[in-house]
């Protein structure tokens, strides 16, 4: 089966999705002038349901346009920070915030809230887990069609270079980057930090619960791997980051990750292209790691 019918077939495991061609709609909240950027507070009309908060920073005093990133904020258990966690600090993650990071280096960036976090919280994790169900919806599948259909609203802008777009996240994050850019090749480079997660291997460690209900997609190992979904990213630049004492990331499940994945560019020609860096640390980005996703960006964006 080739690539693009396998990635029809992921797409297909995450429930009654909203049609992929409704129109877009974008609202200018507010814009600030921050240090070094420009801060856009939108409102986006994504999926017809509920209107989806955004945050657009892009360097200040230009015009032409500009590279982009896609930024998906994590989970961490806080509710409240959402896309504030691109702007602002967070306890595992690197200063300067990405907000200030990805402009100094010439790129705009977008970070949209997810269902039950930043702006769209007031539901918990597991009412809207289990009203989704109801309704033949997958809750990781709504999150993931409202990914897509920011990569949408972000290609579209006048100032983003369109053919120049990457993804990047931690924990949740790093999920939705590896996921989004296995289902749209529009993502030219992907950015991981902290859970490339094999799913047997964790099943092996019982770390389940390590993650929230949102994670979990039914039917999905009677069809794909882990490395299976990452394999649609090749050949195109991938960076995975990982933590060895990280328990959302076993060690035994980044082995078998990463072998397949190095055959996999291999054969597609690009071994440079897919790499695999482990650091003796936790559930959080290293100082290290944050210079090798810049020097990583810069190659490769």
């Amino acid at each position: 089966m080739d690539k693009a019918a396998r990635r029809q077939e992921l797409y297909s495991l995450l429930g009654d999705l909203p049609p992929r061609d409704r129109e877009i709609s974008a609202e200018l909240v507010v814009q600030e002038e921050r240090q070094g950027y420009v801060l856009e507070k939108l409102t986006l009309d994504l999926n017809g349901i509920e209107p989806v908060p955004a945050y657009l920073v892009r360097p200040a005093g230009e015009s032409a346009p500009a590279p982009a990133i896609l930024f998906n904020h994590s989970h961490g258990g806080n509710y409240s920070i959402g896309k504030e966690e691109l702007v602002g600090p967070r306890e595992y993650l690197q200063s300067p915030p990405y907000a200030e990071q990805l402009t100094q280096m010439g790129y705009s960036a977008l970070c949209i809230d997810h269902w039950g976090f930043g702006e769209r919280r007031g539901r918990t994790e597991s009412e809207l887990f289990k009203e989704m169900l109801w309704n033949g919806q997958v809750l990781w599948g709504m999150m993931v069609y409202d990914s897509l259909r920011a990569l949408d609203y972000l290609t579209s802008r006048s100032d983003v270079s369109s053919d120049r777009v990457a993804t990047i996240g931690i924990s949740m994050g790093s999920t939705m980057a590896w996921w989004l850019a296995a289902l749209d090749t529009r993502v030219k480079v992907c950015v991981d930090i902290c859970c490339l997660t094999d799913f047997q291997a964790l099943i092996e460690a019982r770390g389940l619960d390590g993650h929230g209900i949102y994670y979990f997609v039914p039917s999905l190992l009677r069809h794909f791997t882990t490395a299976e979904i990452n394999a649609l990213i090749a050949p195109r630049p991938h960076l995975s980051l990982a933590g060895n004492f990280d328990r959302l990331t076993p060690p035994a499940g980044l082995d078998r990750i990463d072998a397949e994945l190095r055959e996999v560019y291999e054969r597609e020609g690009a071994p440079g292209s897919w790499r695999l860096s482990r650091y003796n640390t936790g559930h959080f980005e290293t100082a290290a790691m944050r210079g090798e996703i810049v020097s990583f960006l810069r190659a490769h964006l």
